[in-house]
């Protein structure tokens, strides 16, 4: 999947996938069967994806999911409530976290431009 249609993508993430194509392209093909496995929206499989990235406590990943829930039309009010959903599974600071990285991506001041 090339970084167009991904959107915003770290530099880190971007150069390791240029040195290691292959991988890269065995990856895209896993996610692409598992998107295809089962009966799941595409919007609901962004907000279960940001769910994990929440409880992974993953900073780039909450960021990259709500960018792209965004950009695939799910309302950011929608987004923050499956954030508040984590609070009794992840915990109360992984959640509040996670509610701040995704409204910086909202109020624009994370520096993830598209």
């Amino acid at each position: 999947m090339t970084e167009g249609a991904r959107g915003y993508l770290p530099r880190v993430y971007r150069d390791l996938r240029t040195e290691n194509r292959g991988i890269a392209e065995a990856y895209d093909a896993l996610g692409d069967a598992c998107r295809r496995a089962g009966p799941l929206s595409e919007r609901d499989q962004r907000l279960v994806k940001l769910g994990i990235a929440i409880g992974l406590s993953s900073e780039g990943g909450v960021r990259s999911h709500v960018r792209r829930g965004l950009r695939e039309g799910i309302a950011a009010t929608d987004l923050l409530h499956a954030i508040t959903l984590a609070i009794p599974t992840a915990g109360f600071p992984a959640t509040a976290a996670a509610y701040q990285w995704a409204r910086e991506v909202l109020d624009g001041s994370d520096g993830g431009t598209e």
